[in-house]
């Protein structure tokens, strides 16, 4: 939580702070003289930000399912930024960039080159519906662009509709779809017609919808896009990296009515496709295609920054204009990475694979809130699991979180806290059985601990 003057306290939804109490102490305690060298050098060269510097610790590598710091200790890790699907430093991936590296390390614009050919065939080939044109990108929020400046190219509309909470990247333009205050809070006028409506989240649904989401909130949606009449696009995340899993008929309904109104649908799921979820592309699991599709992340293997935006044929319409005009676009390199990172998903069933790991994890964590009256909810699809913790008032329990994160952390377990009491876990898709078992084991005993105290 954050306070700046006289404003209410805001969850910081994207993830836990850098400037708490907790974390002081925890790095005075774990941290050597080395470490704390490398930390002070890093605060005095970069700029300040939350979420970033000043930085919770170093690394010296990072291998498989593991981070390992300057120190030596190693910790699953089950954040890794989303990036993490073939977890670090897949052989494949890497003798992929090296291959590249020796013989074509950059592409000058005009041309193209086979790596960048082969993955967009590649993902032609597998992506939903008809969605076989894209466009690379360096990172997710500048794909995010590119399909927010075709839905306005394609419509002649320009206005949007996205939900408040979530994260589209931290561009001025991805921050105006975006829901996070973190972001937007006192940074002045943002994208004009940028509309926000509340996400399908039923533990802060202003429609009271209990437990379950009753579908009001895509209702309101609807509402907006009949109102307003000239709607380019709706713009969300499938299902949000906080652990928010829409019921089937939200998005079946928001398709519908997107038709409706004339609206394009673009989903955002730069977080999790490519098998996280439990199938290639999350939207897979609701029966729908958006008119585009963003991805990123995972799809640079745990080692190259890469995105795409997947999109309609019909779409194919601004061979006079620039839409997404970046200097790495087609990278081979990165596009190298990117074409051996499906490959080894493809290959090694990685898809299925968490689908199975992720029931049998989420069978475990379930029954440890049988036995931790903290944890209120525990939500998952495939990989991506969120246990939401809260006190026996029922209210959020953001004090307990924080110091479930840094408990974890001295056992050898990373993850993400995000709106301010929801622990989110997603590790690799290459993780052993046992390693998923050893973290159970460490938020056991770090929930056991935190209720003796």
């Amino acid at each position: 939580m954050k306070k700046t003057g006289d404003e209410a306290s805001v969850p910081q939804s994207e993830g836990d702070v850098n400037s708490s109490v907790a974390r002081e102490a925890w790095q005075r305690e774990h941290l050597d003289e080395e470490t704390q060298e490398l930390l002070a050098e890093d605060a005095r060269y970069f700029l300040h930000q939350s979420l970033s510097s000043p930085c919770l610790n170093a690394l010296s590598a990072c291998e498989g399912s593991f981070l390992i710091d300057v120190q030596g200790r190693r910790y699953l890790d089950f954040h890794g930024n989303n990036v993490h699907q073939v977890g670090f430093g897949h052989p494949r991936v890497k003798e992929a960039i090296q291959e590249a590296l020796n013989h074509l390390p950059f592409c000058t614009r005009r041309y193209t080159n086979r790596y960048a050919v082969a993955l967009a065939k590649k993902l032609a080939g597998i992506a939903p519906g008809k969605l076989n044109k894209c466009l690379f990108a360096p990172g997710g929020a500048e794909a995010i662009s590119m399909a927010v400046g075709l839905a306005r190219m394609a419509t002649g509309r320009f206005k949007t509709i996205s939900m408040w909470d979530s994260f589209h990247g931290a561009t001025l333009d991805a921050i105006s779809l975006g829901g996070e205050a973190l972001f937007r809070n006192a940074i002045g006028p943002l994208l004009p017609g940028a509309e926000h409506v509340p996400p399908p989240e039923p533990l802060e649904c202003p429609f009271r919808c209990g437990t379950q989401c009753n579908l009001q909130c895509a209702d309101y949606v609807e509402y907006i896009l009949r109102k307003e009449g000239d709607v380019a696009a709706v713009i969300a995340e499938t299902v949000r990296s906080t652990g928010t899993i829409p019921p089937r008929d939200y998005w079946v309904k928001l398709r519908s009515a997107c038709d409706r109104y004339g609206a394009f649908l673009i989903l955002d799921e730069i977080p999790h496709a490519l098998g996280r979820t439990g199938s290639m592309f999350t939207c897979e699991q609701y029966d729908i295609v958006p008119d585009m599709l963003v991805i990123g992340k995972g799809l640079g293997g745990g080692c190259m920054p890469v995105a795409a935006l997947l999109a309609r044929e019909d779409l194919d319409i601004g061979q006079d204009r620039a839409l997404g005009h970046f200097t790495h676009e087609k990278n081979p390199v990165a596009c190298a990475a990117a074409l051996a990172t499906l490959e080894v998903i493809e290959e090694e069933g990685l898809v299925e694979r968490a689908r199975i790991l992720g029931a049998r994890f989420l069978d475990q964590l379930r029954q440890l809130q049988q036995k931790h009256s903290l944890i209120y909810e525990v939500r998952g699809i495939g990989l991506l699991i969120a246990l939401v913790l809260r006190t026996p008032d029922g209210s959020p329990a953001n004090a307990e979180a924080e110091q479930m994160m840094y408990a974890a952390l001295t056992r050898g377990l990373s993850f993400k806290v995000t709106m301010g009491c929801i622990l989110v876990l997603t590790p690799p898709l290459t993780i052993e059985k046992q390693h998923l078992d050893d973290a159970v084991q460490i938020l056991d005993d770090c929930l056991s601990e935190l209720e003796k105290n």
